[in-house]
């Protein structure tokens, strides 16, 4: 007989901190982005971009993180997985999501900075993003912890990790551990690309693990 859960959502996803600042056009003239788009960073392009933009406000974020923070705020039971950096953004998205009522015990790495996405918004309310995922795109199937799936009644999945190989083996081990207990599985496609580039592999994922 499967117990009754401890939570009702535990979500898997890209642990984002998100840095929004006011500006004009001529900084995004200046940083050679255009207006309203999104893009990927590296590390060097973060830490100078970062440097430039004016003083701005730090929130946690990223798809499956606002998800489990939403459901916090409501009053429900939400768990979350996710890797952070041992720095002071990490520090921000740990203090954050956990102040939301989320449990979040994702061990945080050491070698990389924790992600951020740098939201430069001009005078008409455009939002020009870039993101530089760092820690975040590291999560593996190590990271699962089945003792924090098992007592979820869903796992939310966040169709964005399924891009590397190692955050795709975490989604298995996820699943995996979420049916051994007799709980649901859901996922997110989270965004075009992400079905452009893995459609194939989505559907039999879909098949085999959702």
């Amino acid at each position: 007989m499967t117990q009754a859960p401890t939570y009702d959502v535990c979500a898997v996803g890209n642990a984002i901190v998100d840095v929004l600042a006011p500006c004009d056009p001529a900084f995004l003239t200046a940083q050679g982005l255009t207006p309203g788009s999104m893009q990927l960073v590296d590390a060097q392009q973060s830490a100078a971009l970062y440097a430039a933009m004016a003083p701005g406000v730090e929130a946690s974020g990223g798809s499956a993180g606002n998800t489990v923070a939403g459901i916090g705020s409501f009053g429900g039971r939400a768990a979350y997985i996710g890797k952070v950096a041992d720095d002071q953004l990490g520090g921000v998205f740990s203090h954050d999501i956990r102040a939301a009522g989320v449990a979040f015990d994702t061990a945080p790495l050491t070698d990389v900075a924790t992600g951020v996405c740098m939201i430069n918004v001009t005078p008409d309310g455009q939002r020009t993003m870039c993101t530089f995922l760092g820690a975040a795109n590291q999560l593996s199937a190590a990271d699962i912890d089945a003792d924090l799936i098992g007592p979820s009644a869903i796992v939310y999945l966040e169709g964005y990790l399924f891009d590397p190989a190692p955050a795709r083996a975490a989604f298995e081990a996820a699943a995996a551990a979420a049916h051994a207990a007799g709980r649901k599985v859901a996922i997110t496609l989270s965004d075009t690309f992400v079905v452009a580039r893995w459609r194939a592999e989505l559907l039999a994922f879909i098949e085999a693990s959702a």
